[in-house]
């Protein structure tokens, strides 16, 4: 088996927590090591990697062949043209970028050059996400009326992480939990043809926006993604309603609780969640209501992983491609012209 070598541009929350355990857990990836500025922590969790003092350093190291782009949204331009120029594959964390601009030029770079982008939109891996997909892709609800996606959590504190509190190209909501929910819904559903988007600001002292409602417009469905961090009672994340019934599903993927505590993945048991928070399902069948519990599939972000594999080294396409980033940053950028300006957006 092929094996491709990978560094990470930090060994922070993201590097510890959702890339270096799937990294080391599939056997056509070597983990090298990672850049750390001042902590040096990697090497308590795998004592046989390097710790880079510095950027150059490790995209100089010839052995590295894909770079994990995992630092704060306002560099992920600069960190991931700067690996693509220098030869080496990547992985970007989202939001892609921070423009269309920016997505669509690391797209060329990495054309140009013949190697792969792939975007971290790990929530596509969620047990929740895919067992609403499972049903929507099933038929089982018809065809779709509308659905609503919500990514909700109660905290008035400000993040300590200042590149999410500090208003620049890269804070907001918008491009934290927002392209989440985004890429799921383009994943589901595809483009939609306008948006309406209400973003606001509402905790104390918050100088960036931490709350947004978008619409999105399809011939013949609507759908609606809501965030906030002023929502102490959570709502339903998925909610899809169609022609033949409505399916509802919390948001319950255990993964990110368990790596939080170290845990290490597998590909058994991992991200199975409780049969307590099974969806349900409440369809019409031939005039006959039907109200039930649909088993919730097992998540795993080392699928993703896999994908990236396999674009690599047996050239599949890209598993989230920079068509898919692209895609989310032209959603982002009319949500903003929408909330700004306060009218429906032609995308």
């Amino acid at each position: 088996m092929k094996t491709i070598n990978a560094a990470l541009c930090s060994f922070g929350m993201s590097g510890r927590v959702f890339h270096a355990p799937f990294i080391s857990l599939h056997q056509g990836f070597n983990l090298i090591g990672a850049w750390e500025r001042s902590k040096h922590l990697i090497n308590e969790h795998y004592p046989n990697v390097k710790s880079y003092p510095t950027y150059e350093d490790l995209l100089q190291d010839d052995t590295v062949q894909l770079v994990i782009v995992n630092t704060p949204t306002y560099s992920h331009y600069a960190y991931a043209k700067q690996a693509l120029l220098a030869g080496k594959h990547v992985v970007v964390e989202k939001a892609f970028t921070t423009t269309v601009a920016e997505a669509e030029e690391l797209k060329a770079i990495a054309q140009e050059k013949g190697l792969v982008i792939n975007v971290f939109q790990n929530r596509r891996w969620d047990s929740d996400f895919l067992t609403v997909k499972s049903v929507v892709d099933a038929g089982k609800l018809g065809i779709i009326n509308e659905a609503e996606f919500r990514f909700d959590r109660f905290n008035l504190a400000l993040s300590p992480k200042g590149h999410k509190e500090v208003p620049g190209p890269g804070a907001g909501i918008m491009k934290d939990l927002g392209p989440h929910i985004i890429d799921q819904a383009l994943h589901l559903f595809g483009m939609p043809q306008f948006l309406f988007a209400d973003i606001r600001i509402t905790r104390p002292d918050s100088e960036v926006d931490d709350c947004f409602e978008l619409l999105f417009y399809y011939p013949t469905m609507r759908v609606r993604l809501k965030a906030g961090y002023i929502v102490k009672e959570l709502l339903p994340s998925y909610i899809v309603h169609g022609t033949k019934g409505s399916f509802i599903k919390n948001r319950a993927d255990i993964q990110e609780p368990r790596l939080l505590l170290n845990e290490k993945p597998n590909l058994a048991k991992w991200g199975t969640e409780p049969e307590s928070e099974q969806g349900i399902l409440n369809i019409d069948e031939n005039g006959t209501t039907v109200r039930h519990t649909i088993p919730t599939l097992q998540g795993n972000y080392y699928n993703f992983y896999d994908g990236v594999y396999q674009s690599i080294v047996n050239n599949a396409n890209p598993i989230v491609s920079a068509d898919d980033g692209i895609n989310v940053m032209k959603i982002i950028e009319a949500a903003f012209l929408s909330s700004n300006e306060k009218r429906v957006v032609d995308l």
